[in-house]
């Protein structure tokens, strides 16, 4: 608690109904500044809320709500936390959607005390805690970026024209992009956002306001952090340089999104200039763009309940560090389109896949690497400890290790060659002082202490012995009075009075009041058989001694800023050196996950090709190791025939538990893994770089939009139809299947043809639709493929193998008699089944195929089946007539022709 009080204070100059302590006064202050803040008020030990603040807190956090005095003679609600666990209780708030501003005692409560009795500590806030601008390791995930992002609009242009900044302060990533509104959500999708900041205007569209519903944390701000006309002026104050056109060509919306980052940055920092890298520009088609869909349904990083184990990511990870770990989620959530930039990728796999002594090495090193890009951004926002200074003294010592020894590696890369330089940059004398200063066993917080080794500095040493070895010294300066006086029992005692005094016994007194030790001992009391002394000397060490405690914290406090201003003179090669060490632990980690799991090396090219011989579903294949056995691997190919013209596309069907889903959804992940830099479970694989990637797998409803399960899949389909390119990868399961029978069929039947005459996408598609197989007669590219099964005394066994062919049934019944259908429903269905099935006997499937035109034949506005020569001769009529050219006269006289030629026909 403050050493000034802060508690209520009678005033007879004031109506007890109006009075307002200096206290409160100070809280209104700084609590109108921060409305939309729950305020954290530094009080001594503890943080507290008041007024609705306090009662939001406790509801938040199930903590006691209580009073503290009154305020305009009410009583004031009031709750607070201990500054020890605020992390704790602040990560509880952030998750639940709420802004924290925290409020400090920014002066020594000595120094308000001689302003007067009633004087208040002063107080101020020094940050704003948001979900997107958080450093404490206790309040992030170690293993995920926290992105703050910034979405913009071009002033004056289409719905069509976007641009996206994100920002991790506590690594400092920073980057850019321009995207339309369809590749803006897929952004937003991939980076996964802690908090996204929007201007009021687009906040408050009418048809984005459900797209912002689906996200906690979206922060509407004004016009003067969104304003494109000062962006590259802010940008440039920001990173010091006299223009942005260093950060390359970049967009007045991307300056503008980059700007509003930077300035929301600086707002919720109070100034503090984070170690930003400039932004780096995403140029469109640098990577496979994958909707939000496609991501919750191939589950990479998430499942679709939410969990991590169970994904893509938790399979494949085998790094070591966290940044490794972030590093491997951006690949992941981000594969590459660029040819050349994935076989580098796949060169440092094979490198180290190849050389096991050399990777087992280095991921031994790594192992015990710090996070030191994360320790670096505390450190340079002023919220940094000694154990920050010390990840960057660990995590430059081992980076230089591991600079030296790939560095005499022969067979390295021409990527692993790149960080091995960014290692060499390092300045080794950094991490020797760091070394030097630092204690092996560190505090958390620098208040507390204690982490400057000892001997590094002389006054400190001196100090910390007064502190911790008073005996000592008081015992050195007693011995000494005695062989200087010859009196053999002086003694050096203390008592609360007098503080420290040389004790004699009244014989050898008169020694001591007597020239020349009455020179050096000063009388200060007699008693009866004793007398006190003092000394110059001796008051001199009772002072060091007293204050010796907070000099030897303010000097190292004073050394922790000196040896965190070196570390700042280094930010760019420690940030550089960091960068390096995660992308050495992912390639290293891929290069495990391949020789563990028998993965190959795909082949990359810039055509068409997809052919995939001995495929595997990568997270099902390790789940069935642990349980059940081995996998049934699976080819697949959509390379065009003859490798001419667009590629093909398979019509997979078969029963319900065979395995379609899992073959669908295994040749995405490959493709995933491929582009990402990764090895691949697989035989052998041929990948022709693939743009975009759709997956509609599965099903669900979306309530919280009033959409049904059926609607669901419709949106998501119509994403594919309307997006799909040549160079797209498609995968649809079960389209049409939440409708009436031959409505779904319908819309399945024109789904595969605009696939194969307009989109002309590589694609998997999966039915049970058996109609649909006789399509493959009439749409060259398009070729069925089956799961087997086999069939034994009425049961049917799943072989999960895929062959070429059509199944001709679902085994549906079988199927529900596994699941545990009462025998008297499997009876029952089985009858109405063969009915069913000797009524359809002749399926006119064929038929109507043969009736209908293809997809490419029937233009949007006409009808399927027009043949009406009537609707014919009217639709040629109104073809010649231009109703921006007809008077009203002659608009009605042609009516009523329209309707005299329908009369006659």
């Amino acid at each position: 608690m403050d050493a000034v009080s802060d508690s209520p204070r009678q005033d007879p100059a004031r109506d007890a109904s109006t009075r307002v302590t200096p206290m409160m006064e100070q809280y209104v202050e700084i609590k109108a500044a921060n409305p939309d803040s729950l305020l954290f008020y530094r009080m001594g030990d503890f943080y507290e809320l008041f007024f609705q603040d306090a009662e939001i807190a406790s509801r938040a956090l199930g903590i006691v709500l209580t009073k503290r005095g009154k305020h305009l003679g009410e009583d004031i609600p009031m709750c607070g936390v201990p500054v020890e666990r605020a992390d704790e209780y602040l990560h509880r708030l952030i998750a639940l959607g709420h802004r924290v501003a925290v409020c400090e005692q920014i002066e020594d409560p000595a120094e308000a005390r001689k302003r007067g009795p009633k004087s208040v500590v002063r107080r101020d806030v020094t940050r704003l805690v948001t979900p997107g601008t958080l450093t404490e390791d206790t309040l992030l995930d170690a293993r995920r970026n926290n992105y703050l992002a910034a979405i913009a609009r071009a002033r004056g242009s289409s719905d069509d024209s976007y641009a996206i900044a994100w920002i991790d302060i506590s690594t400092g990533e920073f980057g850019v992009a321009e995207r339309d509104r369809i590749g803006l959500q897929a952004e937003v999708a991939r980076l996964a956002p802690g908090e996204i900041i929007v201007s009021d205007a687009l906040y408050g569209e009418t048809d984005w306001v459900p797209y912002w519903r689906e996200f906690r944390h979206v922060t509407p701000l004004g016009r003067d952090v969104f304003d494109g006309a000062t962006a590259e002026r802010r940008l440039s104050d920001f990173f010091h340089v006299a223009t942005t056109a260093g950060f390359g060509p970049m967009s007045r919306p991307e300056l503008t999104a980059a700007a509003a980052c930077v300035t929301y940055v600086e707002r919720t920092q109070l100034g503090k200039r984070l170690p930003l890298s400039p932004p780096s520009r995403e140029s469109a088609g640098a990577v496979l763009s994958i909707d939000a869909a496609t991501r919750a349904n191939l589950e990479l990083v998430v499942t679709l309940s939410g969990d991590r184990q169970g994904s893509l990511l938790a399979t494949i990870d085998r790094t070591v560090t966290s940044a490794g770990s972030r590093l491997l989620v951006q690949r992941l959530s981000a594969p590459l389109t660029d040819v050349a930039m994935i076989v580098a990728r796949h060169d440092a796999v094979e490198a180290f896949a190849t050389h096991r002594s050399t990777r087992w090495n280095l991921r031994d090193t790594l192992r015990g690497c710090p996070d030191f890009a994360r320790s670096l951004s505390r450190l340079v926002v002023g919220r940094g400890g000694p154990r920050d200074l010390a990840a960057i003294r660990d995590g430059l010592t081992t980076a230089s290790a591991i600079g030296d020894a790939l560095g005499v590696w022969p067979e390295r890369t021409a990527e692993i060659s790149a960080h091995i330089e960014a290692l060499a940059a390092i300045n080794r004398d950094g991490a020797a002082e760091l070394t030097r200063a630092l204690n092996d066993d560190l505090p958390l917080l620098k208040r507390d202490g204690g982490f400057i080794r000892a001997a590094y500095a002389a006054p400190l040493d001196e100090l910390r012995a007064l502190r911790d070895e008073s005996r000592r010294v008081i015992a050195q300066l007693q011995a000494q009075y005695a062989e200087e006086t010859g009196v053999k029992a002086l003694k050096i005692r203390h008592n609360n009075v007098l503080g420290y005094f040389v004790e004699v016994t009244a014989q050898h007194a008169d020694k001591l009041l007597t020239a020349p030790l009455n020179q050096t001992f000063i009388h200060r009391q007699t008693l009866a058989g004793q007398v006190r002394f003092t000394t110059t000397t001796l008051g001199e060490l009772e002072a060091k001694i007293s204050t010796a405690g907070d000099r030897a914290l303010a000097i190292e406090l004073e050394l922790f800023e000196e040896l965190s201003s070196r570390v700042m003179l280094e930010i760019d090669v420690i940030k550089a050196a960091a960068q390096a060490l995660a992308a050495l632990d992912v390639a290293s980690a891929l290069a495990e996950l391949s020789v563990e799991q028998r993965y190959v090396r795909p082949t990359i090219s810039d055509d068409l090709s997809f052919a995939i011989a001995g495929g595997r579903h990568p997270v099902v294949e390790q789940a069935l190791l642990k349980d059940s056995g081995p996998f049934v691997a699976n080819d697949c190919d959509l390379s065009p025939p003859r490798d001419k013209g667009p590629g093909r596309i398979w019509l997979l069907t078969g029963p319900n538990m065979a395995g379609k889903s899992t073959f669908l959804r295994q040749n995405a992940l490959i493709a995933v893994l491929a582009q990402m830099g990764s090895f691949v479970p697989a035989t052998s694989a041929t990948i022709g770089v693939i743009d975009r990637l759709f997956s509609r797998v599965g099903a669900a409803d979306d309530l919280a939009r009033g959409r049904s399960t059926f609607m669901v899949e419709m949106v998501e389909t119509a994403a594919i139809l309307n997006q799909a390119t040549e160079r797209s990868l498609v995968i649809l399961d079960e389209i049409g299947r939440g409708t009436a029978t031959f409505d779904g069929l319908s819309i399945a039947w024109a789904a595969i043809e605009h696939l194969h005459e307009v989109n002309r996408s590589r694609a998997l598609f999966a039915t049970h639709y058996h109609e649909l197989t006789a399509l493959a007669a009439r749409l060259s590219r398009l070729h069925n493929a089956t799961v087997r099964v086999k069939e034994w005394q009425g049961d049917v066994v799943f072989l999960h193998e895929v062959v070429a062919g059509a199944a001709d049934r679902s085994y549906g019944i079988q199927v529900a008699k596994l699941a545990g259908l009462p025998m008297p429903v499997i009876e029952k269905a089985k009858v109405v089944l063969a009915q069913l099935e000797a009524e359809d006997r002749m399926s006119p499937a064929r038929r109507l195929i043969d009736d209908l035109p293809l997809f490419a034949a029937v233009k949007p506005t006409e009808k399927t089946a027009s043949a009406d020569p009537a609707a014919a001769e009217i639709a040629a009529a109104l073809a010649t007539i231009n109703p921006d050219d007809l008077s009203p006269r002659e608009a009605l006289e042609a009516l009523y022709q329209l309707k005299a030629k329908a009369a006659k026909n």
